[in-house]
């Protein structure tokens, strides 16, 4: 046994304050809410990305549609 088994982790810093304490938690919480707001930025590029992919395959699919009735309807007259 070296005697250290039982020495609490604060020796040699000094006890913590709760001004301290309430300092480290507003700094989480800060970070927390600045990366929650990344993260919803981060969605709502992803979410207007993948609708203009979709608008936009929805619009190629109508040309074409558009184009196959055309050529449908000369064939017929």
């Amino acid at each position: 046994m070296s005697g250290t088994e039982n020495v609490p982790l604060s020796v040699g810093r000094g006890p913590t304050t709760h001004r301290e304490g309430t300092v480290m938690y507003m700094l989480e919480q800060e970070l927390s809410r600045s990366r929650m707001g990344e993260m919803q930025a981060e969605a709502a590029a992803a979410s207007r990305a993948r609708r203009l992919y979709l608008a936009r395959r929805t619009a190629r699919r109508a040309e074409r549609a558009v184009r196959r009735a055309a050529r449908a309807s000369a064939a017929v007259y």
